[in-house]
């Protein structure tokens, strides 16, 4: 009996070590994502209106892409221009309608083909800002995927979040198919 244990043991022990050593070899192989926002940005403050706005700076930290991205914390870093920004300005708000297919880290949607000027996954077609576009140049648009969250400061735009690689772009609702 007491050889049957202790063979047991020695089976378990090898078992648990050699799923270790997988574990550890695919975490070395997978690249880190960064952890998917709980939420979207708060609004940003107001701006004086006399005042010119600055150069917007992305780059927070060496390691830190140069372009919008969101912190561990859930800082929106790159979210701070507000309601007043030419950039993001619709002449139509949601004159396709709103998208209801689920905001925030619950809703993950794949991406399945396109490119900035319009994009789809699950029958719903999105288009990027034209400003934003520089800014999802890495993304691949037949398989990333992406979480939307609602944009508190620009009437018509939502935020399509990145997972793979932390950043995010202002999109605005083309529709369904």
């Amino acid at each position: 009996m007491k050889r049957t244990l202790s063979l047991l043991a020695v089976l378990l022990l090898g078992a648990l070590s050699l799923a270790a050593q997988q574990r550890e070899q695919h975490e070395q192989r997978a690249p880190s994502h960064p952890p998917i926002p709980k939420h979207g940005p708060p609004p940003a403050p107001k701006r004086a209106t006399s005042a010119a706005p600055a150069p917007p700076v992305y780059r927070d930290q060496a390691s830190h892409p140069d372009r919008p991205h969101v912190h561990e914390n859930g800082e929106w870093v790159g979210h701070d221009t507000g309601r007043e920004d030419v950039h993001y300005h619709v002449d139509h708000p949601w004159a396709h309608g709103h998208f209801h297919g689920g905001f925030g880290p619950q809703h993950v949607f794949h991406l399945v083909g396109g490119g900035p000027s319009r994009f789809w996954f699950g029958g719903f077609y999105f288009a990027v800002v034209p400003f934003d576009v520089g800014f999802c140049d890495d993304w691949i648009w037949g398989s990333d995927e992406v979480v939307i969250y609602e944009d508190p400061d620009h009437p018509g735009l939502y935020l399509a979040y990145n997972v793979r690689l932390g950043t995010y772009c202002h999109v605005e609702y083309l529709g369904t198919s």
